[in-house]
């Protein structure tokens, strides 16, 4: 399943109640405390993606395993700072990769340049012993 058809909204809250195994109070509730943002119809209609299911899920998982809701709310906000930084740090990988790939470039760069001022060099001294 691609990331964008995750979040695409595709459940009405009966339908994600029943997936979550949860009732859809729950639902509203979760929603009130912004552990769950589903998106909205023109009609005003929740609709949730599968990637809220996933996070319904978890919730669920936490909540059994005897985590309160602030103790959860806490640990997804964790969640999300570490893969916002794993992001970052990604992202300075292919930044360091890419200055890297720009310094081989340069140093080629400069070892031609090196090599052809030399070469010009012996050819000038070349062509004044001639004369």
């Amino acid at each position: 399943m691609a990331i964008n058809d995750r979040n695409r909204p595709v459940y009405m809250i009966s339908v994600a109640a029943q997936l979550a195994g949860v009732h859809p109070q729950t639902l509203r509730a979760y929603e009130q405390k912004g552990l769950v943002v589903p998106q909205r119809t023109s009609g005003n209609t929740r609709m949730y993606s599968q990637a809220d299911i996933e996070q319904l899920l978890l919730i669920g998982e936490l909540t059994s395993e005897g985590i309160n809701l602030a103790g959860v709310m806490r640990i997804l906000d964790l969640e999300r700072r570490l893969e916002d930084s794993e992001q970052s740090v990604e992202d300075l990988h292919k930044r360091v990769r890419r200055l890297a790939d720009r310094v081989r470039e340069l140093e080629s760069i400069a070892s031609v340049t090196s090599i052809v001022r030399a070469n010009s060099t012996s050819l000038t001294v070349r062509h004044q012993k001639s004369f």
